[in-house]
């Protein structure tokens, strides 16, 4: 048992189970940096999505079926992570950039958030230049809901959002839920169906806006499409 009285053999020890701990955590940075353990989205059906219940955020809500707000001009919609977080503020304030040219196109920008608390929609509102919804059975963030917790903090994509936001100017709080992921979809008109389907697969996954835009010129080609018939 001399060897236990060497100073050495308990270095050694040491050194070994140190570097086994820090494999172990490389091992998991980088398998979290992986898309094998991100909540695959399941696609929303256009019957799913027109009976969802929204509230309109006045004094004395109205509740009425989602498919309200495209079934004459189609619509994109946001669905909002988290107002008060500072990466779904830089996307509200990227798809605003396009309501000149959706107008054109004749075709309304909407968002939908899934509490209303406090001031957090209205300090939300400079960012997003359309209509809010209440979405209080979270259905827009369905048919089956995706959570990313604390594994998106060791994210290398989810630092590079943080930053390209930050650089930005935006900036937040850490005010309401902000773990269900949301999305974008480009409705089309009537019977269209969805266009576009964009599932925020991590914090800050922003929707490709000249996909939204060539989604919603769909919308106007098929408008026009109907009247010649």
């Amino acid at each position: 048992m001399s060897f236990l009285q060497d100073p050495s053999f308990f270095t050694m020890g040491m050194w070994s189970i140190g570097a086994g701990a820090l494999g172990a955590a490389t091992l998991a940075v980088l398998l979290a940096n992986t898309d094998l353990f991100l909540s695959k989205p399941k696609k929303a059906a256009l019957e799913y999505l027109e009976e969802i219940d929204l509230k309109t955020l006045e004094k004395e809500p109205r509740t009425f079926k989602a498919k309200e707000l495209w079934q004459k001009r189609g619509a994109v919609i946001m669905a909002v992570r988290r107002p008060g977080c500072f990466l779904c503020r830089e996307e509200a304030s990227d798809l605003s950039s396009l309501k000149p040219k959706l107008e054109e196109l004749g075709v309304p920008l909407y968002a939908v958030v899934k509490e209303h608390i406090s001031t957090e929609v209205k300090d939300f509102q400079p960012y997003f230049k359309g209509e809010i919804f209440l979405d209080e059975k979270k259905k827009f963030y369905g048919p089956q809901k995706r959570k990313m917790m604390f594994m998106g903090f060791i994210r290398l994509g989810v630092w590079t959002n943080f930053f390209r936001a930050w650089n930005g100017g935006f900036s937040g709080n850490l005010e309401g839920e902000g773990f269900i992921l949301g999305g974008v979809f480009v409705m089309g008109s009537e019977k269209q169906g969805i266009l576009l389907e964009h599932r925020e697969k991590e914090f800050g996954d922003k929707v490709d806006l000249r996909s939204v835009l060539e989604a919603a010129a769909k919308i106007k080609q098929e408008t026009l499409a109907s009247e010649q018939k």
